[in-house]
């Protein structure tokens, strides 16, 4: 017996990407406004970069970054302890009949983004960049 769809796998997809990102609002307007009733997290500025849902939508994965230096291990910390709240929280505003398991991960795009740039500013790499346009 053939499985109906009712909807493409791009537009599965593109569900998938809008909830993640109405998962990452939720998240930064709660830091936001300190309604975790955590001192770690309202003392801290805490960005939620990214937020990417399994395509079930049941696992989130939020990449969070503390702004100005602030210890990022006692920040991913806190938020872990407080996943519980964050993951009502999200159902709530969602609207979702299963709150999505939400997982804080630090984004490391920003030390790579870093990184690369050192890298291209070696003067060894910026002498051969020069020697190739030559």
């Amino acid at each position: 017996m053939a499985k109906h769809q009712h909807s493409t796998p791009e537009q599965q997809s593109v569900r998938v990407l809008k909830v993640g990102e109405r998962v990452r609002h939720i998240l930064s307007e709660l830091l936001a406004r300190g309604e975790a009733h955590d001192e770690v997290l309202s003392a801290s500025n805490i960005a939620v970069t990214e937020v990417r849902m399994t395509p079930d939508l049941r696992n989130a994965k939020a990449y969070v970054k503390p702004l100005l230096g602030e210890d990022e291990a006692v920040v991913l910390k806190a938020l872990r302890t407080n996943t519980a709240f964050f993951q009502k929280e999200v159902a709530q505003r969602l609207g979702l009949k299963f709150a999505p398991r939400l997982n804080f991960q630090p984004d490391e795009s920003f030390d790579e983004a870093d990184r690369i740039e050192r890298l291209l500013n070696d003067p060894k790499v910026v002498r051969d960049l020069d020697d190739d346009e030559g």
